[in-house]
């Protein structure tokens, strides 16, 4: 079935008309007060009542399309003026605008309008086969086209037969009949434990926890629903990757999960793939309420977090998202709440905002991911997060995913998981190592020359470029001047940008509409800029957990890249870090950095500490002189 959204998603579940809430005014100057139901072209003819008439007589009107006795309804004059009334009402009803059968014909959508899946025009209408949105039939048909239809009954192919050979009722069936369950597939169990160590050795592979699952080696080991199996292979996931290989299957027996992984290591699908199954396993009958929540940082991230749940959903029964991000219309994310919603992709802020009004209960929640673990545990977002996750019941599945989480981060998600599986995938809290990093030295007044000359050097400078700074008014003034001097096709994007603004922005760096791109750290998190190669650091940032993830942007999916960080003396608090960071890889360092006195006063700390640390250690040789220290300490007092 195809209609229109307004339709759709006001149709309640009998074929009775709405309640007068739901129902528009009709002015007529015969009967101000009569109201027609926004489905009266859905019902029947016989079920509409024609209005009452005080030369009628009787309680009860007559229908409309009846030829009912004399004594029951009047005398023939009457009955006659009643049909001629209703003519003049209908004719005075706007006739419904036909579906639109062309994408051409359609507007382009407002700021927190639906969007077709297919053309990006605004989706006016609901597809009830695959609950996507589109903007016509034309686009409808390209749409079902594109999609794996006829695979709703094949959605549990992997459901068990009985003796006969029938497939249970899955109307009645319970979770564990009509569900998805990870099995162990016979090749990796057949697997000897010093091959398993040795495949997570090669890949960089490190775990902790008790009972943890061997790394899959491809997709097809977790025996996927076929149309699961069919939407990952569309959206272009052949093989996994290491986060990949090891987190899948950890989430997908329901275990909590601490992982730290590379920036573009494919983390976004490790998550994804448990949360979507735990949501087919709640099947149709479900309680009404989410029963998944993932918590982003940035709306940018939630946005593509969302996509891309949308193509792993595809064609799958009773499979919703709802986006509830700040800076977006509220009311359009309250209505879609109303629609059986499975999934939730949430920035903390707004998703707050939204509970407060008690528009959605989390109490059927049974995963909950955050995302960019770091950023949403440090104080600001900690507070918020804490307080979604107290509507949430106490046996969920918690996921926490990031390319770097810090000691005191560490600590926290340790509390808000249960018996956690840690996961790092190559060394914890480094750079991505396809990024080549190169530090240049450049005083404050020279920066904006540095960058002219390497957006002139046809061996660095690969559009588009993602320039970071550390402020708005910084973005704006920076991208007018090279905008001026180099005459390239240049945008700013920050958080002062609204929200359609923003998305236009991003849309037009992935399809490579601009050459140069100056932001803030909006985006900076996550986000997938596969076709960006070259990052600049023009500002560079407060701490190496940001540098991390602001050179990652030009390293995603295992492409190489090119990450460039002007540093000078305003820099110095981290030179000993960005030193740890970037000598291991090879790259040269400036002298100027080589021989700074802060880096050399830096270095004498950190021996410092290492050597009276390791003096804490009780050995043969020490055990003596930490004696007499204690003597003269308790001798001074």
């Amino acid at each position: 079935m195809f209609m229109p959204r307004s339709l759709k998603l006001k149709r309640s579940s009998d074929s009775q008309p709405q309640s007068t809430e739901l129902k528009k005014s009709r002015a007529s100057s015969e009967d101000p007060d009569s109201t027609s139901s926004p489905l009266a072209a859905d019902l029947p003819r016989e079920q509409l009542s024609p209005p009452v008439t005080a030369d009628s007589g009787h309680d009860q009107p007559c229908k409309a399309t009846e030829v009912l006795p004399t004594e029951q309804c009047g005398s023939p004059g009457k009955v006659e003026e009643e049909k001629e009334e209703e003519e003049e009402e209908n004719k005075e009803e706007p006739e419904e605008e036909p579906v639109k059968s062309f994408k051409k014909s359609q507007r382009w959508p407002e700021p927190g309008e639906p969007v077709c899946v297919m053309c990006g025009r605004y989706g006016e209408y609901i597809c009830d086969s695959t609950d996507n949105d589109v903007c016509s039939l034309e686009c409808k048909a390209s749409h079902l086209a594109k999609m794996c239809m006829g695979l709703g009954e094949k959605v549990f192919s992997k459901t068990k037969q009985d003796d006969t050979g029938v497939l249970p009722d899955t109307d009645h069936a319970g979770t564990h009949e009509l569900g998805y369950f990870y099995k162990e597939d016979a090749f990796i169990a057949e697997l000897t434990e010093e091959q398993v160590e040795r495949v997570k050795k090669e890949l960089a592979i490190v775990t902790h926890g008790q009972q943890v699952c061997r790394p899959i080696i491809e997709f097809e080991h977790c025996h996927f629903p076929e149309a699961l199996s069919k939407n990952l292979k569309k959206a272009g996931y052949e093989a996994p990757t290491p986060v990949q290989m090891q987190m899948v299957p950890v989430g997908l027996v329901g275990r909590d999960v601490i992982t730290t992984a590379d920036t573009g290591s494919g983390k976004t699908i490790a998550f994804l793939l448990p949360v979507v199954v735990r949501s087919l396993e709640s099947g149709a009958d479900a309680p009404c309420g989410p029963t998944s929540v993932i918590l982003t940082p940035t709306r940018e991230l939630a946005i593509q977090i969302e996509r891309q749940v949308k193509e792993l959903i595809m064609g799958l029964p009773n499979m919703r998202t709802a986006l509830l991000v700040g800076g977006m219309p509220l009311p359009p994310q309250l209505h879609r709440l109303k629609q059986h919603i499975k999934i939730v992709i949430a920035t903390p802020g707004r998703l707050i905002e939204i509970l407060k009004q008690k528009a959605v209960r989390l109490d059927s929640v049974k995963i909950v991911v955050v995302d960019e673990a770091d950023t949403m545990l440090k104080m600001g977002f900690q507070q918020q997060v804490l307080e979604v996750l107290e509507q949430v019941p106490d046996d969920n599945q918690t996921l926490l995913t990031s390319a770097t989480i810090p000691a005191g981060t560490d600590q926290l998600a340790s509390r808000l998981t249960q018996d956690p599986v840690r996961i790092t995938i190559g060394q914890k809290n480094q750079p991505c190592a396809n990024v080549r990093q190169i530090v240049v030295w450049v005083e404050e007044p020279s920066k904006k020359k540095k960058l002219f000359e390497i957006l002139n050097d046809q061996k660095l400078y690969q559009p588009p470029v993602v320039v970071f700074v550390d402020c708005k008014l910084g973005a704006d003034l920076l991208c007018e001047a090279v905008q001026k001097v180099m005459g390239l096709n240049t945008v700013a994007i920050h958080s002062d940008k609204k929200q359609w603004e923003r998305n236009r922005i991003l849309k037009g760096l992935l399809e490579g509409q601009f050459e140069v791109v100056v932001s803030t750290g909006v985006l900076g998190r996550g986000l997938d800029l596969v076709n960006v190669k070259l990052v600049v650091n023009f500002d560079m940032p407060t701490n190496m957990d940001e540098y991390v993830h602001q050179i990652g942007r030009a390293g995603r999916l295992g492409h190489r890249g090119t990450a460039i960080t002007f540093m000078n003396n305003n820099n110095k608090r981290l030179f000993l870090d960005i030193v740890n960071r970037v000598k291991p890889t090879g790259s040269l360092l400036p002298p100027q950095l080589l021989n700074s006195p802060h880096l050399h006063e830096q270095q004498r700390r950190a021996r410092q500490r290492n050597n009276q640390g390791q003096d804490d250690v009780v050995t043969k040789n020490n055990l003596i002189d930490i004696i007499r220290r204690h003597d003269r300490s308790r001798a001074k007092k």
